[in-house]
């Protein structure tokens, strides 16, 4: 079920990730099956965890099939990690 303008969708997925980069943005993680997850490869609001870290932010469409979740400087610098570590990324809420 889509989450329509006015309500959110539960979500609990969660997926260990490396933190990559790219030109389109500083760093991201690839969000394994979220094209399926979403039934979707437009732009998806969510929000959850990284890290046990609280973000929210829009997953991007790779043009590859799986979304990427851009990851903020300040993100990076809460959970202590750069490109190439991991992390552990829990998606608790779909906005759009």
């Amino acid at each position: 079920m889509a989450a329509t303008k006015d309500q959110t969708q539960a979500l609990d997925t969660t997926f260990n990730a490396p933190i990559e980069v790219d030109g389109a943005y500083p760093t991201y993680v690839t969000v394994p099956g979220s094209a399926e997850l979403f039934a979707t490869r437009r732009p998806v609001k969510v929000g959850g965890t990284i890290d046990g870290h609280p973000f929210t932010a829009t997953l991007m469409p790779s043009g590859q099939g799986p979304h990427w979740l851009p990851i903020k400087a300040a993100l990076r610098k809460l959970v202590g990690k750069d490109a190439g570590a991991e992390v552990t990324v829990h998606l608790q809420q779909r906005f759009s």
